[in-house]
């Protein structure tokens, strides 16, 4: 399976989030109880929902990626996550994804049934993760980011956004082809949000067609309830859904391949559209 498989050429790939985590920004601790106990079938059935809602990838992801979020030890994330792939592995069609910065998690995800690894970092926290995908076979998502979650937001600066993170991810996609993984396994994420000013975000959503001609692979983008749109918007976390789908739309528009999202109807129906528009746009300028 390659990336062009997951991403293909011709629709917008809905990525469904589902965060088996207590601290999430937008949906943690929807799925863990008592604390720290994953709630595994209602994680799995929620799966379902958003394959119903659209979604053609599941996202399971069992550590806060979010500014300011402190790393979670192997054996917790271990714990959060496998079991859940397992049983989501068994009641959905749709390709899983493991959203993990470490090679343990995703090298037992993947055994547990997931067909790609989604990584946030790069590659750059854990060396060994691009090498045990390379193994596998599975598709890698390369995520930007510059720091770690704890912070990556602390005074983050570009001289020229597009550019450098270009450039960062164009290093990323030569070390893990070096390490074994076929070019055409990997899709990359130009880390909405990860150590990214406001308009930096919206920069990248608005010229990420840019970034896929120049790095040659599909392109995914995570804009779902961030900050950044709070800022446009004023809304807080649970009211920026419209927001969300008017930045999909755009980036569907600019040439983005997928978008990863909490709201999957919604998004579904604002990428249609502004994949129409680009695509008549297009046509209009061929004749």
């Amino acid at each position: 399976m390659n990336a062009s498989t997951i991403f293909p050429p011709h629709r917008v790939t809905i990525v469904g989030a589902l965060n088996v985590t207590p601290d999430s920004f937008s949906d943690g601790g929807r799925f863990v109880r008592a604390g720290t106990m994953v709630d595994i079938q209602s994680a799995a059935a929620e799966a379902e929902a958003l394959v119903r809602r659209g979604a053609h990838v599941v996202d399971i992801g069992g550590e806060s990626t979010r500014p300011g979020a402190a790393s979670v030890d192997v054996n917790e994330e271990l714990a959060r996550t496998v079991h859940v792939v397992e049983a989501v592995a068994k009641r959905i069609d749709a390709p899983i994804s493991i959203d993990t910065r470490k090679a343990v998690v995703a090298e037992a995800a993947l055994a547990a049934g997931a067909r790609i690894v989604n990584d946030v970092s790069g590659g750059a926290y854990d060396p060994d993760l691009v090498a045990t995908v390379a193994r596998a076979g599975a598709v890698l998502v390369l995520g930007h980011a510059r720091g770690l979650p704890a912070d990556m937001q602390r005074d983050p600066h570009y001289d020229d956004a597009l550019r450098e993170i270009g450039d960062e991810l164009e290093a990323s996609l030569e070390r893990a082809c070096a390490a074994g993984v076929s070019r055409d396994r990997v899709a990359i994420d130009p880390g909405i949000g990860f150590g990214k000013r406001r308009d930096d975000n919206l920069a990248l959503l608005g010229r990420v067609g840019e970034l896929k001609a120049r790095l040659g692979r599909p392109v995914l983008v995570g804009p779902s309830r961030k900050r950044f749109l709070g800022d446009v918007t004023g809304e807080p976390v649970a009211e920026r859904d419209a927001a969300t789908c008017a930045a999909c739309a755009v980036a569907a528009f600019a040439g983005a391949d997928a978008v990863r999202v909490h709201d999957v109807a919604g998004v579904a129906r604002a990428v249609g559209v502004g994949r129409a528009i680009r695509d008549a746009s297009r046509a209009g300028s061929r004749a």
